[in-house]
C-alpha cells in the first residue's frame, strides 16, 4: 500500500442500518485523527446509521494488569470509562480505529482501550465490521506498515472485517489534514457504508 493511501472496501447500498462504534486515540480535540473521525462520523450519520463516539484521550481507561479475574469474558477488576465501550461495543456492527502515529505505533490511549478487549473477548469475537484512520507526519509507507499490521492481526484474531483504511501521511502540526483529501475521504468511507 502506497503512503497515504485510502482504501475503501464498497459495500451495497441500501443495506441494513448499523450501529458503529468509533474509538479515537488522539488527546488533541482538533487533531488529524479526530478531524477523520468527526468526517466518517458525519458521512455515517447522514447514510442512516447510529454512531457512538469514545474518545479514549479524554477519559480514564486504566491499562490491563494481566491479572486475568476476568477470564477473557467476565468483568475486569478495573471498573472505569471502559464501562462505556464495553456497553457499545458488544452488540456493535462496525467499529471503527481513529489514531495518530505515536513513535511508531498507535497512540497509548487508545492502546489501553483496545488491551482492555481481553475482558470481553468471548463477547466481541464475532463477526463485526471494521475500519482504520490513521495520521502521521512521515511520508514513508513503511513506517505506516506496523500500525496496519497491527490493526490487521487484530480483526483476524477477533473475526471482524476491514471495510476500509484511510492513511493519512505526512500530516504532523494540528489541522494538516485539513488542507488534503482524507477528510473527503473519511466521509466517503461513512457514508458508503
Amino acid at each position: 500500500m502506497a503512503a497515504g493511501s485510502v482504501i475503501i472496501s464498497n459495500n451495497k447500498k441500501g443495506g441494513k442500518k448499523m450501529k458503529i462504534l468509533v474509538i479515537t486515540g488522539s488527546p488533541r480535540k482538533n487533531g488529524n485523527s479526530n478531524t477523520l473521525a468527526d468526517n466518517f462520523i458525519k458521512g455515517a450519520q447522514e447514510a442512516g446509521h447510529t454512531v457512538v463516539r469514545f474518545d479514549s484521550a479524554f477519559k480514564n481507561v486504566h491499562p490491563c494488569i494481566a491479572c486475568n479475574k476476568c477470564g477473557m469474558n467476565g468483568q475486569c477488576v478495573f471498573r472505569d470509562d471502559f464501562e462505556f465501550v464495553k456497553a457499545n461495543i458488544i452488540d456493535s456492527d462496525a467499529v471503527v480505529f481513529a489514531t495518530p502515529m505515536y513513535y511508531f505505533g498507535i497512540s497509548a490511549q487508545i492502546k489501553a482501550v483496545i488491551d482492555r478487549f481481553y475482558a470481553i473477548n468471548g463477547q466481541i469475537s464475532k463477526p463485526k465490521k471494521a475500519a482504520l484512520l490513521m495520521t502521521y507526519a512521515d511520508t514513508s509507507e513503511k513506517e505506516a506498515q506496523p500500525i496496519i499490521n497491527h490493526y490487521e492481526v487484530l480483526l483476524n484474531y477477533l473475526g471482524w472485517t476491514d471495510i476500509g483504511k484511510i492513511i493519512a501521511s505526512g500530516v504532523w502540526t494540528e489541522g494538516d489534514v485539513k488542507r488534503t483529501q482524507y477528510p473527503q475521504k473519511a466521509y466517503e468511507l461513512g457514508k458508503s457504508l
